[in-house]
């Protein structure tokens, strides 16, 4: 196995009296998409800080691109902050090639790759564009083409959907996965599962400055029992005698948590008492569902702590 992208163990902030992050621990595969999840608060800017070596850690170690140093590999890392900023007198063309001298690729070079890549983007129109006459997404799009037009191997990208219209969450996704074929690792943080779901190879879920689950999203979904949900023939509130205890009407049918034992003796019963079925489906519980599940019980138990 390759040595991995990124890892950290036992990365602690404070600020002040508080832990922002408190003992975490992360590996992200070389080649991968890698989501660091969780609500607003949890931490996931301070983590991916104290990755990049933006700030110090109070306690723990990390390493990135092999480096112990994270700024030793500055020039092999895109990034995306939290905080977007362009020079808004700058060309689209301008910004791009910009961010990537920064990173030591030539100007000459930036500013080819630049016109290539707002091409590809769908944005080629606004190569010659001041930054200011953009709209948000297009200046965000713009943003990103900047933070990879020196082809990285590790994109590092914060909360890159926030504010972007569907058409522009849609181009970036496509940015996202092209990079990811390309070769290099992309770490991202977000509270939005539906990108998440879409794009992750693994993910982290974190709440409160710890991390609550590390795995794929097929791992997540697995941690939640699958749903069933049954469509009488004969629509009649007496069919919830023969169903599982947490049944509940969803219009004219029920839903229900699959039996340990299947669905088969479920049926059997519906069946025996003569409603029939019109529909069935089992169905898995989504990201959203398990990240609630899972933030939920972490809410819980610090409360618990407190008490």
């Amino acid at each position: 196995m390759s040595d991995p992208a990124v890892a950290a163990q036992g990365l602690v902030k404070r600020y002040g009296a508080r832990r922002v992050v408190d003992g975490i621990d992360l590996v992200v595969p070389a080649g991968a998409i890698y989501g660091v999840l969780g609500p607003n608060g949890a931490g996931k800017t301070t983590t991916l800080r104290m990755l990049l070596g933006i700030i110090e850690p109070d306690a723990g170690q990390r390493t990135l691109l092999g480096a112990a140093h994270p700024r030793d590999a500055g020039d092999r890392v895109g990034y995306l902050p939290e905080e977007r900023g362009l020079y808004p007198a700058m060309t689209a063309r301008e910004a791009i090639a910009f961010m990537g001298a920064l990173r030591g690729l030539d100007w000459r070079t930036g500013r080819a790759r630049a016109v290539t890549m707002l091409e590809a983007a769908g944005l080629s129109h606004a190569a010659d564009q001041k930054i200011r006459k953009l709209s948000k997404g297009m200046a965000q799009i713009v943003q990103l083409l900047g933070a990879i037009v020196h082809e990285p191997d590790l994109l590092v990208l914060d909360e890159p959907f926030s504010g972007l219209d569907p058409v522009n969450q849609e181009r970036l996704e496509g940015l996202i996965l092209a990079e990811r074929d390309r070769g290099a690792t992309v770490l991202f943080s977000t509270h939005v599962m539906a990108h998440a779901q879409r794009l992750c190879d693994r993910l982290a879920i974190i709440a409160g400055g710890r991390r609550r689950f590390e795995g794929t999203v097929d791992e997540a979904r697995g941690l939640l029992p699958q749903q069933v949900f049954y469509l009488p023939t004969r629509p009649d509130a007496g069919v919830a005698a023969v169903l599982p205890g947490d049944a509940h009407a969803d219009g004219d049918g029920w839903r229900f948590t699959l039996p340990p034992d299947g669905i088969e003796t479920v049926l059997t019963r519906v069946l025996a008492a003569g409603y029939g079925i019109a529909a069935l489906s089992i169905e898995r519980p989504g990201l959203h569902e398990a990240f609630v599940r899972i933030v939920g019980e972490a809410a819980a138990n610090a409360q618990e702590q407190a008490a």
